[in-house]
């Protein structure tokens, strides 16, 4: 498979490494505290045969500039930083595409700046904290798989894992957020790998806390595209329901045969609906 161009990026807001692949439309994928390599990210290929991919390691991940505040790994700066590469890149527009958090991200991108937006993908997400309410939710004390998921991700945190003990836990991890957790080798059977910027990640726990947009939606004025597997376990699908019936100019799909990663779990369907999202907006 063919490797990510990688460049470190200077804006009026730092440096940032960005990761490049693909040929036509900017599109801009990340997540919240991934961090990404030559290797690439999944979610972030599917979209290499369609667009120009520019997939972002954001402060505190990869070779990213450091937060001089804690501060700065708010999703709020984070938008701005994304609003920075934008422009240093020479682009009036571009899509964004984001799963999970990084579809969190997506939607207040649209909402502070649908200027600068020709469309959103947000896949597996939400516009609102989505534990506390919801024991569908992996990360509600109800659900009946919370204890072992916490255990990987406080395991993931450590620093000083070797290579082959965080891809083991990372399995794990990921194995409790598929449809068929037996299909996992098969769907995850390419060489990618990513860590987890841990200042991230404990930044945004404390963020979670306190964010819902919800009564923001109706500002996000460009085309979205909604997408859920129908059995979410990390952001369950009523949160994709409220986002659609939120945003004006949206479409929900659900994936029925999916959990948190439709985009491997039907594969061919995913890129279908985002080839049809792309061809009705000509």
């Amino acid at each position: 498979m063919e490797a990510w161009e990688r460049k470190l990026l200077h804006t009026a807001r730092g440096v940032f490494e960005v990761f490049m692949k693909g040929v036509g439309d900017p599109l801009c994928v990340t997540h919240h505290y991934s961090e990404f390599n030559e290797t690439g990210d999944y979610f972030a290929e599917t979209f290499t045969g369609t667009n120009q991919v520019f997939l972002i390691n954001l402060r505190e991940a990869g070779n990213s500039d450091k937060a001089n505040e804690s501060y700065e790994l708010s999703m709020l700066e984070t938008i701005f930083d994304l609003e920075a590469i934008r422009e240093a890149l020479g682009f009036r527009q571009w899509g964004f595409a984001g799963h999970s958090t990084g579809g969190m991200l997506g939607v207040l991108y649209g909402i502070h700046f649908s200027r600068s937006l020709d469309y959103t993908v947000i896949v597996g997400a939400a516009a609102r904290e989505y534990m506390t309410f919801s024991k569908d939710c992996i990360y509600n004390e109800a659900h009946h798989d919370f204890g072992r998921m916490q255990e990987h991700i406080e395991a993931l945190k450590q620093s000083g894992l070797s290579l082959d003990k965080r891809k083991e836990l990372s399995v794990e991890r990921t194995k409790l957020s598929l449809h068929k957790p037996e299909a996992y080798h098969e769907l995850f059977s390419l060489n990618i790998h990513k860590g987890m910027s841990a200042a991230r990640m404990n930044f945004f726990i404390r963020e979670l806390q306190v964010f819902d947009v919800t009564r923001k939606l109706e500002h996000i004025s460009v085309p979205s595209l909604i997408m859920c597997g129908r059995f979410d376990v990390q952001c369950p699908l009523k949160y994709s329901i409220e986002m659609a019936e939120g945003i004006p100019d949206s479409r929900l799909v659900i994936f029925e045969r999916s959990n948190h990663y439709p985009f491997l779990e039907e594969a061919d369907r995913f890129k279908d609906e985002y080839e049809l999202f792309l061809n009705e907006r000509k």
